[in-house]
């Protein structure tokens, strides 16, 4: 069993579903693939926002082939048009951040002479400089941070960048996507900023044609949208009481084991990982077997590199990661599991559609040092473990 099973048939453009916290309607106007292939719907448990367009292509919640992820990342990396460098891509954490360093590695082997960085944001403190932070207002965990790119070529980029372009997984109010722009202004802080451009790349449009010319006003810069479906929707919440715990527990002062070597004070190039660890986990995967190769919260891309090179090699595999979201199970999550949070921050983490003994392998690569949290993670799903310190140095982690 690879996931859950999708939705029974593509669903028309406009379709009104009812959640156990309350009523979603949908109308898409345009899509580069049949809706249902790209999405389902799920229940929240956060009174912001009752509901969640659950990506079926994204590798977050719902198992998808590093093949298909590939081809969402070079489809977004072509909406990109011509734009002035430097060119600074950010990738919104925690959802959006695998899709958008796949998509910049896409784009930057497109455009190979190009001045480009690649950042994410975070939850999460690395290093002891100041963090630039923003809202995402609607989230279950709302403060979010930027980290000054380290390496001083890599600042000059960030302070000297003409173009942004911004990466999510959905749009729905633009709200995040403001609130991120004016975080970056405040590098540029000069009478004559040198950035002249926006494009905000997401998988799934849900703004309107209203909203989003409401959106370019409200950023008061040229802006281009690329999305693989547009359309709009309206939320009635109905009666509900959330019990999910707090989702974001931030202390300045706490080492949290987050890396700042894949993408969190700047990348200029793709992550390559040793061919010597694809290759010796490939030998050891019989024919017809299914593995999952699982991220861990913030810690996406690596998976997904895992991922496409052991597909290279003839395996059958599937990505995912693991979440700090709060879903119920309902609708387009199928399986909940629970577990301890391996960043340390006591808040509990959760991975949908995927039951134990599922998969007869399972490889989970993490950036924190090994701890209780991911222990009983890898007991739970009969895993293996992999630390990654830096994309050339990955340990495994022998599990009992």
């Amino acid at each position: 069993m690879n996931g859950p099973s999708p939705l029974p048939a593509p669903f028309p453009a406009d379709v009104e579903v009812e959640l156990p916290t309350g009523t979603l309607e949908l109308r898409v106007t345009g899509s580069e693939f049949p809706p249902d292939s790209l999405l389902g719907f799920a229940a929240r448990d956060n009174a912001k926002r009752g509901f969640l367009f659950l990506s079926k292509v994204l590798g977050k919640h719902w198992p998808v082939t590093p093949q298909r992820m590939a081809e969402i990342h070079e489809r977004l990396a072509a909406g990109v048009p011509d734009l002035p460098g430097p060119v600074v891509f950010i990738s919104m954490a925690e959802t959006g951040i695998g899709l958008g360093q796949g998509m910049f590695e896409a784009w930057q082997r497109a455009h190979p002479d190009q001045p480009a960085l690649f950042l994410h944001t975070t939850r999460y403190r690395v290093g002891d400089e100041a963090l630039i932070e923003f809202e995402e207002a609607h989230s279950h965990a709302p403060r979010q941070f930027l980290h000054w790119p380290a390496d001083p070529a890599q600042r000059a980029l960030f302070t000297g960048m003409r173009s942004l372009v911004l990466v999510d997984d959905e749009a729905s109010t633009g709200n995040t996507f403001v609130n991120l722009l004016n975080a970056c202004r405040q590098v540029q802080p000069g009478a004559k900023p040198t950035l002249g451009h926006l494009h905000l790349a997401v998988i799934t449009n849900f703004m309107g044609e209203q909203g989003v010319a409401a959106l370019a006003e409200r950023c008061a810069l040229p802006m281009t949208l690329g999305a693989c479906l547009h359309g709009s929707y309206r939320f009635t919440p109905g009666a509900m009481e959330s019990a999910a715990a707090p989702a974001q527990r931030f202390d300045a002062d706490a080492e949290r084991g987050a890396s700042d070597r894949f993408g969190r004070r700047g990348r200029t190039t793709p992550l390559r990982l040793p061919p010597a660890l694809v290759s010796g986990l490939a030998a050891d995967i019989a024919d017809g077997q299914t593995v999952l190769v699982l991220g861990t919260g913030e810690f996406m891309h690596a998976a997904y590199a895992l991922g496409a090179g052991l597909a290279r090699d003839g395996v059958e595999v599937l990505v995912q990661s693991t979440t700090r979201s709060p879903i119920r199970r309902w609708g387009a999550v199928a399986h909940a599991l629970a577990f301890a949070d391996n960043y340390g921050e006591g808040i509990p983490n959760f991975l949908y559609n995927v039951a134990p003994g599922q998969y007869d392998h399972v490889f989970i690569c993490h950036e924190t040092p090994p701890n209780a949290a991911l222990f009983e993670l890898a007991a739970l799903l009969k895993a293996r473990l992999f630390h990654f310190k830096s994309e050339a140095s990955i340990e495994e982690i022998p599990v009992c």
